[in-house]
C-alpha cells in the first residue's frame, strides 16, 4: 500500500488482487438505473440493479472480462469492468420445478 492510499483511498474498498473471477465462472451483471430512461422494461425505484447471471468467456488484463450475453442483448459490447460484476452463488433451494407450481 502506497503512503496516498493510506491517508487518502481504498480503506473500506476491497482490495483489488481479492477480486478475481475465473473463466466459467457465472455473475450478474449490474446495470446503472437512469433517471426517465427505460433499459430493462422498468424505470425509477422499481428498476433491476443486476441482471440475470452470465458466463465469462475470457479475461483481458487484470481488471476487465468477456461476456457470453443473451441474444436479447447482442446489441451491447461484451467486455465489462469487474466492478460491474457480482458473483453468482447458485442454491439449488432457489430452483422451483414446474411440477411443484398449482395453476
Amino acid at each position: 500500500m502506497t503512503p496516498f492510499e493510506a491517508l487518502y483511498g481504498r480503506k473500506c474498498r476491497t482490495p483489488l488482487k481479492y477480486i478475481k473471477f475465473a473463466i466459467g465462472d457465472r455473475v450478474f451483471l449490474k446495470v446503472s438505473p437512469w433517471k426517465k430512461v427505460v433499459w430493462f422494461s422498468r424505470k425509477g425505484k422499481l428498476s433491476l440493479r443486476f441482471i440475470a447471471p452470465y458466463e465469462i468467456i475470457e479475461r483481458i488484463g487484470p481488471i476487465a472480462y468477456i461476456l457470453a450475453l443473451s441474444p436479447e442483448l447482442e446489441l451491447i459490447y461484451n467486455i465489462f469492468h469487474f466492478s460491474k460484476l457480482r458473483r453468482y452463488k447458485s442454491n439449488p433451494s432457489h430452483v422451483i420445478t414446474p411440477s411443484e407450481i398449482e395453476l
